[in-house]
């Protein structure tokens, strides 16, 4: 797997710390430190990115081809 980078949108909201993975709008998570907050998003992130590789390798079902692309 290549190695990426994301970018953490964090804030404190009262007791707690949240944040939101800007590229990845399905990711979010609550935490009471920020360095927990940044945890939880990594391993949210590596989560929804491993089953959305999944999903689609399932939707393509059979004979498909992976491509590498570079933004």
């Amino acid at each position: 797997m290549l190695a990426n980078t994301y970018t953490a949108i964090t804030k404190q909201d009262g007791d707690w710390w949240i944040g939101w993975v800007e590229e990845v709008p399905s990711v979010s998570c609550q935490e009471r430190t920020k360095e927990a907050l940044l945890e939880s998003l990594r391993v949210t992130l590596k989560e929804a990115i491993e089953s959305n590789r999944e999903n689609a390798i399932k939707d393509a079902a059979h004979d498909y081809t992976e491509e590498v692309l570079i933004v």
